[in-house]
């Protein structure tokens, strides 16, 4: 099994309602991608400074449903309609959790 997490810090563009509509499409990707064996994202809690604005985890069975759901298409639609045009920053990886 492999956790995929990727954090990101927001744009100063980024509102409460474009917020809204990420955490809203977020929610809809794993009925598109019946690779996802487990998925979790949200808001930081702001209870460090230097934390991270939003984070998402994934749980895939292996490296290639890793591969697939990087590359699916609504994956890469929610990127490019939600992610790129508001993140500041982001960071990721990839780790098993057989070990």
């Amino acid at each position: 099994m492999i956790r995929h997490v990727v954090m990101f810090r927001w744009n100063d563009t980024v509102t409460d309602r474009s917020l809204a509509a990420v955490s809203a499409a977020l929610d809809a990707l794993p009925a598109q991608i019946p690779e996802l064996v487990a998925y979790r994202h949200g808001a930081d809690l702001a209870i460090a400074p230097t934390n991270f604005d939003y984070a998402v985890t994934a749980d895939l069975a292996n490296a290639a449903d890793f591969v697939v759901y990087r590359d699916h298409p609504a994956h890469q639609a929610f990127i490019a309609e939600h992610i790129a045009p508001q993140v500041a920053e982001r960071v990721a990886v990839q780790f098993s959790l057989d070990d």
